[in-house]
């Protein structure tokens, strides 16, 4: 997510804890909700809001990058150590 992007989900989150309304117009319609707040949606994108609660803890699994450098591949499978008094690879 860019900078832009979590600054405005930010001020969307910080609505919905502010005004209860607002929560329930985005979990019902969170296209609408975004779009009136000027929060563009791309055509064809599916927006899903969901709230976590005190029983459900809601896990975002980002979507995989396209192409993974070997370095960064070496890290995702275990690869990569790191020691105070040698350089990290």
């Amino acid at each position: 997510m860019n900078d832009q992007r979590a600054k405005e989900m930010g001020k969307i989150i910080a609505k919905c804890w502010a005004d209860d309304a607002f929560k329930q117009k985005l979990l019902a319609d969170p296209v609408a909700t975004l779009t009136a707040e000027g929060v563009a949606v791309p055509a064809g994108v599916t927006v899903k809001a969901v709230e976590d609660t005190a029983q459900t803890l809601n896990l975002v699994i980002p979507a995989s990058p396209t192409e993974l450098s070997d370095e960064q591949l070496d890290v995702v499978a275990g690869g990569g150590f790191c020691f105070a008094t040698f350089p990290c690879r």
